[in-house]
């Protein structure tokens, strides 16, 4: 599981700074979360291959998180994309994407497929033989979701002693990993319990964009082994987060703690501040692992 953090700032895009988008490749897919305006150009300096880019997760309709999508969609069009384009978002996402494609007559040469959410509680949104995702409902100004990445169980490992001595044929040998029961050369069930191994933990990370601090998110993230969670303030600027629907990091910091996750990654910061130090370590005092999130940064579960 690969995340490259395009853009992690708040409110503006900058020189130096961008705005929420984030790409995570999981079990072979290359999911994009949210796109922020400039999206596109950072996706190009990191060379991550467009055609790759089939499903768009959106967390709600403030321009720092979505601002990118219609030059996105637009670029695709350039480019003779022929592969459909799924954009999960929030009611409302396909009218503001339509009514700007019609207005500049610049209609799609493939499937632009929208998924709108309106629901309050998490549900399951996609889903393939590889992964999962669901929704996980947040509190901001407008109506906003996070994001749950859920890979699949993979293929199980042959304890091959155990295969042998059991007398199974290699022709069984992929039913075996594929979880089955098979029938050995002298005609027994073996069960496959017996002659398996777990494959490799299947890897989870939850997306959790603007958000005051929701406690009740903490049985849907549990265990994730990441978190990005946003953390807009330090604990000086704290009374900001009720009247903004903003978190702290040390908020961020008290979810990941009670959601047992297995690294924090913080991000979403206001501009007001001239450095990220203090954001770590005051996440810190509540949760250990801790990673900021830096323009560019990639991380590897």
């Amino acid at each position: 599981m690969k995340l490259t953090i395009l853009g992690c700032y708040s409110a503006t895009p900058r020189t130096l700074n961008n705005t929420t988008s984030q790409v995570l490749e999981l079990n072979n897919h290359m999911f994009l979360i949210d796109c922020g305006e400039g999206t596109q150009v950072q996706l190009r300096k990191h060379k991550i291959k467009f055609n790759r880019i089939k499903h768009i997760f959106i967390s709600h309709l403030h321009g720092d998180h979505f601002f990118g999508l219609v030059g996105l969609i637009s670029t695709f069009r350039l480019l003779t994309r022929e592969t459909d384009l799924h954009i999960y978002g929030p009611k409302g996402i396909k009218e503001v994407v339509t009514l700007q494609m019609k207005l500049a007559d610049s209609w799609t040469n493939y499937n632009l497929i929208f998924h709108e959410l309106t629901s309050d509680k998490s549900e399951l949104i996609f889903e393939d033989e590889k992964a999962q995702v669901f929704t996980i409902p947040l509190n901001h100004r407008v109506y906003t979701n996070g994001f749950l990445f859920k890979e699949k169980e993979g293929d199980r490992k042959l304890d091959i002693e155990a295969v042998e001595e059991a007398n199974i044929h290699v022709a069984y040998y992929r039913k075996l990993v594929q979880g089955f029961d098979v029938i050995n050369e002298d005609g027994k069930t073996i069960k496959n319990e017996l002659v398996t191994k777990a494959g490799l933990k299947p890897k989870s990370y939850a997306f959790c964009s603007d958000t005051m601090y929701k406690e009740d998110i903490v049985p849907i993230i549990k265990n994730v082994d990441a978190l990005y969670h946003e953390s807009t303030f330090l604990e000086k600027h704290a009374h900001l987060g009720p009247k903004t629907k903003h978190s702290t990091a040390k908020e961020a910091a008290t979810i990941a703690k009670l959601a047992n996750v297995g690294t924090l990654l913080l991000g979403h910061y206001s501009t007001r501040y001239d450095g990220l130090n203090a954001f770590k370590e005051e996440a810190q005092e509540v949760f250990s692992n801790v990673e900021l999130s830096e323009d560019g940064k990639t991380f590897d579960f």
